[in-house]
């Protein structure tokens, strides 16, 4: 019992060696289809940008879409 606390560690580290690390979007770029500001409006993403603990991660969008959540690995040289 007195070492419980180490098992939702251990589960994070495994997520970050397996998955990566957690990135929220916080910018995108898409095709503006002359109805900028509605936010209905059928949009195609040309770029998304992430922020997480390795800092900001440009890259494009995937079949024209940005998630909300993406998982990125940490690059070591």
């Amino acid at each position: 019992m007195l070492f419980l606390w180490l098992i939702p560690l251990l589960a994070g580290g495994v997520t970050i060696a397996f998955l990566g690390t957690p990135h929220v979007v916080v910018s995108y770029r898409f095709f503006d289809n002359g109805d900028r500001h509605n936010p209905l409006a059928a949009r195609y993403y040309i770029d998304c940008t992430y922020l997480g603990w390795t800092g900001l991660q440009k890259v494009p969008s995937r079949d024209g879409h940005c998630a909300w959540l993406r998982w990125f690995k940490v690059e070591t040289s």
